[in-house]
């Protein structure tokens, strides 16, 4: 089987460069988000001679869908020969902003040097493309295969899946489904089982304004923020730092608990691009900080929140003041059973085509797993696909060609035996949703 499926993999590989350089000629750029109906028809125009039915899904009334900027989605279902499983593949079409230091088209797709070059080629628009290629090699080897095949090409994962994946997730679309793979780039001799938890939050200091030469009638907002910095750097930051995880978290710096500083605001708003005149002079009464907290699998969220807010306390202590803190955005850990039926089948098949075992390793970030988990309640979901992690959000952003001919024969691989009964277990762990 692996020597025909290789062959017809291989076969493939003009057709699925140009599927990659096709994709990334459609500048699906979010925020704002778009041109997200256009790739979806063209993902579906490749899909629909492969008998595929196509449904274009649009994610009304989610965060950034309006009439200029539609949450559009394509899912695509192929019924087998016969009942079996359904083993799903997720990608998203969203791609970050370009930034500077480019040297190729960021939206061209160069191929040069066995590499394809542009904004989301390696995240994560070359991974569709190599499960596209997995998808038409396993249907033309085996044409009669039991179950079902879904492909879904979803928006905003880039700005947190819920005009994508947690739409349909809501939906129902995954009760039905019993595997998942989403081809994120995390290395092709890599499985992906999960990420660690989130917590967005904004807090903001309130002071009260007066004449900047006279700051003792007012209370600056701003000094009341530098207070809480400091006492972050003196108590929170080196308890984060401390804590480690079980979890086989990637970068291994990551297996502590972190936090970053989005941004801080206070005082009088920037001025409009091109205006030269001066401030005014007043003490500033509001200052905003928006915090990322990423948290562990053995960390509660109510205490990740509380550990916070005791550190304003103490601040406050030292000087008094009054703040608001509001929630942003909340995920839970997810890690899915290293023994689990996609992760046997990955792993399986790495060890074929690589001829070595896989790491099993655990984002530092979330992507759209959570609300496969969370929302969807099917746990048997992992990332594997082509492309280096630290090349994603980066200038020259590139996929190497070889990597997703591996990585497609790898995906190919672990298809054939989730649908075939007796080659991998049928059903999904359908747990309670719950992070391990």
């Amino acid at each position: 089987m692996e020597e025909s499926l290789r062959g017809a993999v291989a076969a493939r590989r003009a057709e699925m460069i140009g599927w990659t350089r096709a994709m990334i000629r459609v500048p699906t750029l979010n925020p704002p988000g778009e041109h997200y109906r256009e790739i979806c028809e063209l993902i579906a125009g490749w899909l629909a001679p492969m008998g595929f039915d196509c449904r274009f899904i649009r994610a009304e009334g989610t965060p950034g869908d309006s009439a200029r900027y539609p949450r559009w989605n394509l899912l695509a279902r192929r019924e087998g020969a016969r009942p079996g499983p359904t083993v799903h593949f997720n990608g998203h079409i969203d791609v970050v902003e370009v930034g500077h230091g480019w040297t190729h088209d960021p939206f061209g797709g160069d191929l040069v040097g066995g590499r394809v070059y542009g904004r989301g080629a390696c995240d994560m628009k070359g991974g569709i493309a190599a499960a596209l290629a997995a998808v038409a090699a396993l249907l033309e080897v085996c044409p009669d295969l039991p179950g079902a095949i879904e492909v879904s090409a979803t928006a905003d994962e880039e700005t947190g899946g819920y005009g994508g994946v947690a739409y349909l997730a809501e939906r129902g679309v995954f009760s039905r489904v019993d595997h998942v793979i989403i081809p994120e780039p995390l290395n092709k001799d890599r499985v992906c089982l999960g990420h660690r938890g989130v917590w967005w939050a904004e807090l903001e200091t309130l002071g009260r304004i007066a004449h900047g030469s006279m700051p003792f009638l007012g209370d600056c907002a701003a000094r009341h923020m530098g207070a809480v910095l400091a006492e972050m750097e003196e108590s929170l930051y080196p308890t984060l730092a401390a804590r480690r995880t079980a979890m086989p978290v990637v970068p291994p710096a990551a297996r502590a608990s972190t936090l970053n500083i989005n941004s801080i605001h206070g005082g009088q708003a920037e001025p409009e691009p091109g205006f030269d005149g001066l401030p005014s002079p007043v003490v500033p009464d509001s200052c905003r900080m928006v915090i990322d907290r990423r948290f562990l699998a053995e960390e509660e969220l109510g205490a990740v929140k509380a550990e916070f807010r005791e550190t304003v306390e103490r601040a406050r202590a030292r000087r008094p003041f009054d703040y608001r803190l509001r929630d942003v955005l909340e995920v839970l850990p997810s890690m899915a059973d290293r023994e689990g039926p996609v992760v046997r089948a990955l792993s399986g098949a790495v060890r074929e085509v690589l001829g070595r075992d896989p790491d099993y390793v655990v984002s530092p970030g979330t992507y759209d797993q959570k609300h496969i988990d969370r929302i969807g309640k099917l746990r048997d979901c992992v990332a594997y696909g082509p492309g280096i992690l630290d090349l994603a959000h980066q200038p020259d952003e590139y996929v190497e060609v070889e990597d997703m001919l591996d990585s497609a024969l790898v995906m190919a691989l672990a298809l054939e035996r989730l649908l075939r009964p007796g080659l991998e277990a049928g059903g999904g762990d359908r747990g309670p949703g719950e992070g391990a």
